[in-house]
């Protein structure tokens, strides 16, 4: 399958190259820099906010998929970053690829029906702009109605580098926690459960979270 992966040298985007170029997958990464996040993986420089050079590296997959992540510059990042992905879909239409796989937040999932993790009190002031701007791209993704087959795949609270395991848990809107009540992933199995989705397409217009 080729993969065009925008964000490709962030922490997950870079785990996610790792991971579908280890199963045989073609990626293309692509990342401002134009550096390639994984020796033997090709790599190309694209702004994600350009739509007309999104679908000019886009054309051609079977997927695309962002890891990009909201401005952490100090300015709101809710408008920047809703243009950032309606810049990409326009880019992903234009190219004519029906697949977009999206590296989500954990600010909006559920701790209980309609209730978000954000909403909750004790939840640290300094991550709501970007739990906010989250869940504006994943209202935009639902709203969308022109058949753009979407997914939106959020990590547990806490994800960081770490090991492999293979070993975690699926589900769809709902805020997961483990018998400790701590809400962890790895990168590396984040990366796993996307690349899963990738090739199983179990998820389509719709949200799936990931958590030990």
């Amino acid at each position: 399958m080729k993969l065009v992966l925008f964000g490709a040298t962030g922490m997950v985007g870079s785990r996610i190259a790792t991971e579908a170029s280890a199963r045989g997958h073609q990626v293309l990464a692509v990342s401002r820099s134009g550096q390639s996040p994984v020796p033997g993986v090709t790599a190309t420089a694209a702004d994600a906010t350009d739509p007309a050079k999104v679908a000019e590296v886009a054309r051609g997959a079977d997927a695309v998929a962002s890891a990009c992540v909201p401005p952490r510059d100090g300015s709101d990042p809710r408008g920047p970053f809703l243009a950032l992905n309606e810049a990409l879909v326009a880019g992903v239409r234009e190219a004519g690829v029906g697949r977009l796989l999206v590296v989500g937040g954990a600010g909006g999932l559920e701790v209980a029906p309609g209730q978000a993790l954000s909403d909750q009190p004790g939840f640290p002031e300094a991550y709501l702009p970007e739990a906010h701007a989250h869940r504006d791209v994943l209202a935009y993704y639902r709203s969308l109605d022109d058949g753009l087959d979407w997914t939106y795949v959020s990590p547990a609270a806490e994800i960081a580098p770490g090991t492999r395991t293979g070993r975690f848990r699926v589900d769809g809107d709902q805020f997961m926690t483990d018998d400790q009540g701590r809400s962890f992933i790895s990168a590396e199995d984040y990366a796993v459960a996307f690349v899963d989705e990738l090739e199983r397409h179990e998820h389509p217009r719709t949200r799936m979270s990931v958590a030990y």
